[in-house]
């Protein structure tokens, strides 16, 4: 096996979310060490900078396959090319947001999806005065739209940004248009079948650990995580 050679995916063992979760931020670290112009990086050095021990980043690099240069540390832009390849960023993904509210409409007006690689292409809403409105000049379209529209324009991915009450009618429709990955940001937890990929995100509980930390003075506090939604699911699910 050569120096950057990755697993293929049925030789790979079960991936911890832990360790799945920590793969975007050794490639925002990384991606930042070659915008000012380093070349190579070594485990101690990429983990103290994220508040990691350097066992555990050649554990979690070692669960996708076997990367760096003995006596060089790792090729920082060779591990980024394999680490985009192993996360799916190195092809465009196509979003939906369901919810044209305050928070699916911050979604879709935020540029740095496009240029990471996540395009929303579409809008909808189960409130029918807002079809035909545009948000972040996309047209919000009727839920009853939602299977063609998906189909039509190869959606891979879908956000719910719905009041909880509706979140999982939402996912439900999501998954049954054919969608393989779910991000929730409504507060409540959603089921779907084996084979989807979801992720929620809780910003109450984020605010709750966040008052945690500052109300117990965890100075000692796992810092890696800071930019990890609070409630997670699965990741590396299907």
């Amino acid at each position: 096996m050569g120096p950057m050679a990755q697993r293929k995916p049925n030789d790979r063992p079960a991936i911890p979310r832990p360790a799945a979760r920590r793969l975007s931020l050794y490639l925002r670290e990384l991606s930042s060490r070659l915008e000012s112009g380093e070349q190579t990086v070594s485990s101690k050095s990429l983990g103290r900078s994220l508040g990691l021990t350097d066992a555990q980043v050649r554990k979690d690099l070692a669960l996708f396959g076997q990367f760096g240069h003995p006596g060089r540390g790792y090729a920082i832009a060779e591990l980024i090319d394999s680490l985009r390849k192993i996360m799916g960023r190195d092809r465009a993904w196509r979003v939906c947001v369901v919810g044209a509210g305050n928070i699916g409409r911050a979604l879709v007006s935020y540029d740095r999806f496009r240029r990471e690689g996540f395009e929303i292409v579409a809008v909808f809403d189960g409130d029918g005065s807002l079809s035909g409105r545009e948000v972040g000049g996309i047209p919000v379209r009727a839920m009853s739209d939602l299977a063609a529209v998906v189909a039509a324009e190869r959606i891979n991915l879908g956000i719910i940004a719905v009041p909880r009450e509706g979140a999982q009618q939402v996912a439900d429709a999501l998954v049954a248009a054919g969608v393989r990955g779910i991000l929730n940001f409504a507060p409540r937890r959603i089921e779907v079948r084996e084979g989807i990929g979801i992720v929620s995100v809780d910003f109450t509980v984020a605010l709750e650990q966040l008052a945690f930390q500052v109300a117990f003075g965890r100075d000692d506090a796992d810092r890696s995580d800071g930019d990890h939604p609070p409630d997670a699911e699965a990741p590396m699910r299907g």
